[in-house]
């Protein structure tokens, strides 16, 4: 079947008051990629914002699906070529850090990808604007959060160009890294990990070794959001941030800064991860419950909202231990994984209040 007729349109600019053609967007794309698209409908689309056309068919909606996934795929098969002596744990904490929403937004201001989105959202352009500042003044990789929260709409982006290549290609997913992997140079690699670990499971790892209680107390107030950290019901630190999500993040940061006595820049913890091991909550959930036989511990999905192309997800967990049934939800989030981790989180700290921990 031949491919439907190219209709071009108008796009406008992203750095001035001017109007940029579709075509001219189409050759920076694949300038930028080294690669010519045989089907131009497929990335004019991918750079299409549902607000921008009143059919989901015609925006990037389709193909981000598709690049979320196929995405994935690729960055988890390249960790495992590169680390074959490192085990699930280390590949995962590779692969999800490469396909964050955070890393894939600076990935979109990086390669210059945010010029050529059109939309009708006066908000994008503020929130990209202020986000682009950020990165700018970022001094080394940003693995974990960052001073604001990343435009989900950036990622999106990245995964609807990701898309559109692998679907020009025939879906081979061989040939589609070929051509993208130069748009997420360099990689976040396990030694960047080492260096920045996940901050919120790190502290929790580090109580649990003591022995100590943490808690996490969030609020806002006047527009911004705050979060303490408490160890044995003594304030450690508080911090405050635009999203409730960075205010956790920094919060732990900051524990773990007056906790370990070091003296040493923001964010780099590699003295800790000898010593701590670093693993995702839902992991470290389904290792505990096997090692002191639990029921397996069960994920659902409880709620979804949001438009398509900004779902948000709240996932809960259920176990079972002995005699007694526990049940917990966690926080809202955009990636469906990372929603999973905050159940998982939200029901350690459980199982640790009630001493089964």
């Amino acid at each position: 079947m031949s491919a439907p007729p190219y209709n071009p349109v108008i796009t406008p600019k992203k750095d001035d008051n001017d109007y940029m053609d579709i075509n001219d967007a189409i050759n920076a794309i694949e300038e930028m990629l080294n690669y010519q698209f045989k089907d131009k409908s497929s990335i004019e689309m991918a750079l299409t914002h549902p607000s921008y056309t009143n059919s989901v068919s015609k925006s990037y909606q389709r193909l981000e699906f598709l690049g979320d996934a196929v995405l994935g795929s690729m960055i988890a098969s390249n960790s495992y070529l590169t680390y074959p002596d490192h085990d699930p744990c280390h590949l995962s904490l590779v692969t999800a850090a490469n396909v964050s929403t955070e890393n894939l937004a600076r990935v979109a201001i990086r390669t210059g990808l945010y010029k050529y989105l059109r939309h009708h959202v006066a908000a994008i352009d503020e929130k990209v604007k202020e986000f682009h500042q950020v990165v700018k003044e970022e001094e080394n990789t940003v693995v974990y959060g960052g001073a604001m929260k990343a435009p989900k709409v950036l990622a999106d982006i990245v995964e609807a160009v990701v898309a559109a290549v692998f679907v020009d290609l025939g879906f081979d997913f061989k040939a589609t890294w070929k051509v993208v992997s130069r748009l997420f140079e360099p990689l976040i690699t396990l030694d960047m990990i080492e260096q920045q670990p996940q901050p919120i499971t790190m502290l929790f790892e580090l109580c649990q070794k003591n022995g100590q209680q943490l808690e996490i107390k969030q609020w806002r107030e006047d527009g911004r959001n705050f979060s303490s950290v408490y160890i044995d019901n003594k304030l450690i630190d508080s911090v405050s941030s635009d999203t409730k999500e960075n205010a956790k993040l920094h919060a732990a940061m900051a524990a773990l800064e007056k906790l370990t006595h070091h003296k040493r820049k923001k964010d780099d913890y590699s003295s800790l991860f000898e010593t701590v091991k670093i693993i995702t909550p839902k992991r470290k959930l389904n290792e505990i419950s096997g090692k002191k036989k639990w029921s397996k511990p069960t994920f659902r999905v409880e709620k979804q909202v949001g438009p398509d192309h900004a779902k948000m997800y709240v996932c809960s967990v259920s176990l079972k231990v002995g005699n007694d049934s526990f049940y917990k939800e966690g926080e809202q989030k955009s990636k469906l994984r990372d929603a999973e981790g905050s159940a998982a989180e939200a029901m350690l700290l459980h199982l640790r209040d009630k001493a089964y921990l």
